[in-house]
């Protein structure tokens, strides 16, 4: 994992870290409060050149499977999560929320 810093209109700078893209990237800060439904969310094509913010603190702990996509692939500029979960913990699923990022 590499540093990663959100800068906002009002040149506050938030720092955290990056799982997957290095490199700059732009968006409408956007959030969502959704306790699940975030593999939905992320392929979803209206949230394209937004970067999504969820409130709830563990998104991904269920992983990704193909068959919950919206669209192929994902159409986020970025996404903010509080916590990472690194082990999946649902049947279906086939990538870690690391994995779809790698």
């Amino acid at each position: 994992m590499k540093d990663a810093y959100l800068l906002l209109s009002n040149n506050e700078c938030l720092k955290g870290v990056s799982i997957g893209y290095s490199g700059s990237t732009f968006g409408e800060l956007v959030f969502n409060t959704s306790i699940t439904g975030y593999q939905e969310i992320i392929s979803d094509p209206s949230y394209k050149n937004q970067i999504i913010t969820f409130t709830y603190p563990h998104i991904g702990n269920v992983g990704f499977n193909i068959n919950d996509y919206e669209a192929n692939g994902t159409y986020v500029s970025g996404v903010v999560v509080n916590q990472l979960p690194t082990n999946p913990s649902n049947w279906r699923s086939e990538s870690s929320f690391r994995g779809l990022f790698n």
